[in-house]
């Protein structure tokens, strides 16, 4: 049965923000962009470390965006993005996405970022998502699809990689398949205007193969995720320092190509 609860697979250790906070509007939320215009009200659901919610600040300004995040911790790098950016339109608070502390109709946009893959109960969230945007607003998700991802050249480690943190992920509660899943979620959660689309990051150059290798290695074996692997018996710290290794491999290697997938709903109240 879903929960409404999840453990956060990936945690906050430096290796993750490296990730997070490379994302933009422009390369994670490009589906979006033809919806915001100055003036919105915006509901950024899950913000992290809070570049794209920046980003969307200065698309709608004067309009306000209110970015929300489980995890008290965050929100201070968030605003921290906001006010090098001399955003003054954009607040903060703790929220969980099941259960929002919005009134009906508080929003124009309501967006999360690879934030359904890690809830307990996505379509609970959707619901939410839904009651706090007004009629004629958008509510739009985008996930990534870690069983879709794909590489070259064909690396053995890197299907453990692939089977353990799907294992791990799946006992935290959550669906790291998401991708595939939004456009389910959106019906079951009550929309009926919905637009799908797919996106995808691919990591084939020397500096973006670097970068993407060695976030993914360090957070093997030193994050959150790491952790939680080795407590519910999924991967032997041994076995997370192979992965690691191969994925400095990998990296290393100049034929080297990652593939991510994502799904993609924009959803029209």
């Amino acid at each position: 049965m879903p929960k409404d609860t999840a453990v956060y697979t990936h945690g906050h250790h430096e290796s993750v923000l490296r990730s997070h906070r490379w994302r933009t509007a422009a390369n994670s939320a490009a589906y979006l962009l033809d919806e915001l215009r100055p003036g919105l009200a915006v509901l950024d659901v899950g913000c992290g470390p809070g570049t794209i919610t920046a980003d969307l600040a200065a698309r709608v300004a004067p309009g306000r965006v209110t970015a929300v995040d489980a995890a008290a911790g965050i929100l201070d790098r968030a605003a921290a993005v906001a006010d090098e950016r001399g955003l003054e339109n954009v607040e903060f608070a703790v929220a969980d996405v099941h259960a929002l502390d919005f009134p009906d109709d508080s929003f124009d946009v309501v967006h999360a970022h690879q934030v359904l893959q890690h809830v307990g109960d996505p379509v609970r969230a959707l619901r939410e998502m839904r009651r706090v945007c007004r009629p004629g607003g958008v509510v739009a998700a985008r996930d990534s699809d870690y069983a879709a991802m794909t590489w070259y050249p064909q690396t053995p480690g890197l299907d453990v990689w692939q089977d353990v943190y799907g294992r791990v992920a799946r006992a935290n509660g959550g669906e790291p398949d998401a991708g595939r899943r939004l456009l389910a979620w959106a019906r079951q959660a009550g929309f009926t205007d919905i637009t799908p689309t797919a996106a995808a990051w691919c990591f084939a150059t020397p500096e973006s193969r670097a970068w993407w290798s060695g976030l993914w290695a360090d957070r093997t074996t030193d994050s959150g995720y790491a952790e939680l692997a080795v407590r519910g018996g999924h991967a032997s710290p041994e076995e997370l320092a192979a992965i690691a290794d191969t994925w400095r491999d990998w990296g290393a290697d100049e034929d080297g190509w990652f593939l991510v997938p994502h799904g993609e709903v924009l959803c029209r109240v």
